[in-house]
């Protein structure tokens, strides 16, 4: 009896720190990261996977190092600003839990890149990536009324990409590269106890995982380039003991003095991207691209423990797959300048009936604007910057008797804005 009262309680354990894992990945504005500190960022990601242009084609289309002149090196910073705020209808809410919206839970969170591509012969090319397209950090305040759901934590993933890229022939180029994703992970959740105050819950891990990503671009005219990019799912799984703080009566249960090791497994999804860039004119060239990502997969999270008795199960937060689609342009201005502009919409990984406090997401609708200028022959500066809506995001979790009490209300008005500066040197 004594063991099986520890899974449960365990158990439980799990299902909140697993809520706050995926909290934290999920509020990257329509979900997946296009926005890397590259040029990209003012066109609303147009043309990602057709345009290779500049070096950071290693991760968009890989197959587009061999179409680059010379060897490169790109490298970005960029600031994102968030955001997202709960507002608390107060009608249903428990009383133990008060009323405290939680603040601004995202804020300012800075980025960087670097890639380096370098032709090995006219037909190969070899080049390395590090950056980031998954993850962001969250912190609500202390006292907000869904922190028995979630406080606050970090969710990151650094990428390290060495890829490949070989020109068939005139029409017709290929490329592909590892995927090596380091993993951190360091959330806490509030846990109500018999006594005054909070106890709390908190997890940290370093996991490394590994995936592939392919592409290849036809060019079935000079002046048009079609292309294909596949990035292949990453699997994180975090294992750490949690650690318990400040729980009052309950800390006397041998399952709270000696909680067994908590295992987290978390799927980076799966995406496949279809792009076309068309040049006009001397002057003008348009853009396109249509995306699908494999969120479902996410949605799937793997929770368990190990104890004399191990037990797991997984998590299904019910999310969609999603489709994402972008428009752009891009305008020569002069020998020294060129300006770019695009629109994109990602679809809601979660619908209104599934939205919780831990995924408080949304559509997404991209708007960039950037502008380039070409110093001298081998150095190009870049500014870009975009705007991403998701509106007004409703919703209820729980019931006034759960435990963790009714969570209601909305996250009014939630946007993000990306601000990015980033030049190529051509050697």
């Amino acid at each position: 009896m004594k063991m099986k009262t520890a899974r449960i309680l365990v158990l439980i354990s799990a299902a909140f720190a697993g809520s706050a894992l995926v909290q934290n990945t999920a509020r990257a504005g329509g979900l997946f990261l296009y926005e890397l500190g590259t040029p990209d960022v003012g066109l609303a990601s147009a043309g990602y996977s057709a345009r290779a242009q500049d070096a950071s084609t290693l991760f968009k289309n890989p197959a587009g190092m061999s179409l680059l002149d010379g060897a490169q090196l790109q490298s970005g910073l960029q600031v994102l600003y968030g955001d997202v705020k709960f507002s608390n209808n107060g009608s249903k809410t428990s009383s133990f839990l008060g009323t405290e919206n939680g603040g601004n839970s995202v804020g300012a969170l800075p980025g960087a890149n670097l890639f380096i591509t370098y032709p090995v012969t006219e037909k190969l090319a070899v080049g390395f990536g590090t950056f980031s397209y998954f993850g962001l950090k969250i912190d609500y305040n202390n006292d907000w009324v869904g922190r028995y759901y979630v406080q606050n934590g970090t969710l990151l993933g650094m990428t390290l990409m060495p890829a490949a890229s070989f020109k068939v022939n005139d029409w017709l180029s290929i490329g592909g590269g590892l995927n090596a994703m380091y993993g951190y992970m360091d959330t806490e959740v509030a846990l109500r106890t018999l006594a005054p105050g909070d106890g709390t819950l908190k997890l940290r891990d370093e996991q490394w995982g590994f995936g592939g990503i392919g592409g290849i671009i036809i060019t079935p005219r000079e002046g048009t380039r079609l292309g294909v990019t596949y990035l292949s799912e990453v699997k994180l799984d975090f294992s750490d003991k949690p650690s318990l703080h400040n729980l009052g009566p309950l800390g006397v249960l041998p399952v709270f003095q000696n909680p067994p090791t908590l295992n987290l497994g978390v799927t980076v999804p799966q995406s496949v991207m279809f792009g076309i860039w068309q040049k006009l004119n001397e002057k003008w060239a348009v853009m396109a691209d249509v995306g699908w990502q494999n969120w479902s997969r996410f949605g799937e999270v793997e929770v368990g423990f190990d104890a004399a008795h191990p037990n797991s199960l997984t998590a299904n937060l019910h999310y969609d797959d999603t489709w994402h689609g972008a428009i752009g342009a891009q305008y020569t201005a002069s020998d020294k300048w060129q300006f770019t502009g695009g629109f994109a919409y990602d679809t809601s990984a979660v619908s209104d009936a599934h939205r919780t406090v831990m995924l408080p997401i949304g559509p997404a609708y991209r708007f960039g604007l950037g502008a380039l200028w070409k110093y001298s022959k081998n150095l190009d500066f870049n500014a870009a910057y975009e705007f991403i809506w998701s509106g007004d995001l409703p919703v209820t979790q729980g019931a006034p008797g759960d435990y963790r009490g009714e969570v209601s209300g909305s996250y009014n008005n939630v946007w993000f804005s990306f601000f990015t500066v980033n030049l190529t040197w051509r050697f």
